[in-house]
């Protein structure tokens, strides 16, 4: 089984929706955990979007990074520039990879807008998710 800890900046949205994909995808080949340089709690509309996709993440935490100092992980995944620029070490075992998405948060608009928004930005994270779960469930056979 791999270990991988997805962060973003505040661990409510992006980083959330990695969590779920990747769980998702992953199965029981994949540990996944997430967090944020800061906590701000699981973004309301990220739990409905992904419900309306067929994935559950109302259960998942919002937590912060340090909260995760002491464990290992096979890979760090960032899914924000911020995160990136500002990730902690973690042990050279750790492979670390990322992937910048926009933050649905920060949408504009109507409702309508802000929902295309975090449908749009779940859908990116959805098929990067895809195929990351998928190489990574191929190299643990």
């Amino acid at each position: 089984m791999k270990r991988i800890l997805v962060l973003c900046t505040g661990n409510s949205c992006r980083s959330q929706i990695a969590e779920g994909y990747l769980k998702h995808f992953g199965g029981t080949a994949l540990e996944v955990r997430s967090a944020g340089i800061e906590a701000h709690g699981v973004n309301p509309r990220a739990v409905a979007t992904m419900k309306a996709d067929g994935i559950d993440i109302s259960g998942q935490s919002s937590n912060r990074v340090d909260e995760y100092a002491g464990e290992s992980f096979d890979y760090v995944l960032t899914v924000c520039d911020n995160a990136q620029e500002r990730c902690p070490h973690f042990p050279a075992s750790a492979t670390k990879l990322h992937a910048a998405f926009p933050d649905p948060a920060k949408a504009t608009g109507s409702e309508a807008e802000i929902e295309a928004a975090f449908r749009q930005v779940r859908e990116e994270i959805k098929e990067f998710c895809r195929r990351l779960a998928g190489e990574l469930v191929q190299a643990t056979r």
